[in-house]
């Protein structure tokens, strides 16, 4: 049975179009690394735990982030390694710089047996989709597309209602 993850894909609607808070994962192995070294905030859910309730509770621990929602359900997506992680979009807008990361303890270097602890997320920072889609880890970039096509099929039905108003009122 692969592992499971559940996490948030923070996003905002900026000059430039859509944007993705996305971050860094932390430790010595992903130190100078930038393509595919960035994430959603996610993790695993406890024994018997609600995907959603683990999602918000991941994103808490590694940005200090709340959302309160509406929550986007997206399709699951598998990483390479078989992991599959469940995620929903949700609409933000928060300084990533402000963001703070739990960490984690890992022996380093190997066989040292020296043990030091690490942040999960190292850095936040918002990304437009194409720029995302050059960074995240590759077994995410679906959760960028499906946001995308969500986020433009709600702008054109908002701006076909907004059209339907103004027109029957003429």
């Amino acid at each position: 049975m692969p592992k499971v993850s559940a996490g948030l894909l923070l996003f905002r609607r900026g000059a430039g179009g859509i944007e993705v808070l996305l971050g860094h994962m932390g430790g010595p192995f992903w130190a100078g690394k930038e393509a595919g070294a960035w994430t959603i905030p996610k993790g695993l859910p406890a024994p018997g735990e609600d995907l959603l309730v683990a999602a918000r509770r991941e994103v808490r621990e590694e940005t200090g982030l709340a959302p309160e929602g509406p929550f986007l359900p997206l399709p699951p997506v598998r990483q390479a390694g078989g992991k599959e992680v469940h995620a929903w979009a949700v609409e933000t807008d928060r300084d990533p710089t402000m963001l703070r990361s739990n960490t984690f303890r890992v022996e380093w270097p190997p066989r040292s047996g020296q043990w030091r602890s690490y942040p999960e997320i190292d850095r936040t920072a918002w990304f437009t989709l194409p720029e995302a889609r050059a960074r995240i880890v590759r077994g995410q970039i679906a959760l960028i597309d499906e946001l995308e096509t969500i986020v433009g099929k709600s702008r054109r039905e908002e701006s076909r209602s907004l059209h339907d108003r103004h027109g029957a009122a003429r």
